[in-house]
């Protein structure tokens, strides 16, 4: 998102295990924090556990499809079930119900987008990689993010990333120290009145 505003979002894929969603979750309780998960349903169907965790402590919850299928190789009808099916389940058991949505691999076409937008989601992407489902070390996660950093920034983790609970103290500090504000997805970005640059496919506010 483009804004003159000191404002990022910390956003977690959840697409295999769990053991150090908790851990995380204590993270961003200490610091008052409140992100953005993007959840698969073969996740919500294993951990439903945590799916009511992360919407008991007050976070957004994401759609990141049925099975983490690469989108573009499906039919409409294809890519509707998957994003329906996850929204489903989750509300269902969190009672919340979906609105963004964040395609696997980060991979997307037209019909992906027109997909989701009738079914009434933005699509989502990012635009700082930890890379932490790379298993980088802690110090490699917060350099690769800090080094990248700027206003309107939205931050890939993961939830089961090897390193990103070691990290995440770090990176909320980074930012704090500086003067940014940590949002979940839905309140950093423009809900009308924008466009999409075509290059760097940020949001802009229309003048």
């Amino acid at each position: 998102v483009e804004t003159g505003d000191k404002k990022v979002a910390f956003s977690f894929d959840a697409s295999w295990g769990a053991e150090r969603t908790e851990k995380i979750l204590e993270i961003l309780k200490e610091n008052e924090i409140k992100t953005t998960f993007f959840l698969t349903g073969f996740w919500v169907e294993a951990y439903p556990e945590y799916v009511n965790l992360i919407a008991q402590e007050g976070h957004e919850i994401g759609n990141h499809t049925l099975t983490h299928p690469h989108l573009n190789s499906l039919t409409g009808d294809g890519i509707r079930e998957e994003i329906k099916k996850v929204e489903q389940m989750i509300e269902r058991i969190s009672g919340q119900r979906t609105t963004l949505f964040r395609p696997p691999f980060g991979e997307y076409g037209n019909e992906v987008i027109e997909v989701a937008t009738g079914l009434g989601y933005k699509t989502i992407q990012w635009s700082i990689d930890s890379l932490d489902w790379q298993n980088l070390t802690r110090d490699e996660i917060i350099e690769r993010v800090t080094s990248r950093a700027h206003e309107g920034a939205i931050i890939l983790l993961h939830n089961n990333g090897l390193h990103t609970a070691d990290a995440l103290p770090g990176l909320i500090d980074y930012f704090h120290d500086r003067g940014y504000e940590i949002l979940p997805i839905s309140e950093l970005i423009y809900d009308q009145d924008y466009h999409i640059d075509p290059n760097s496919g940020a949001q802009i506010k229309n003048k």
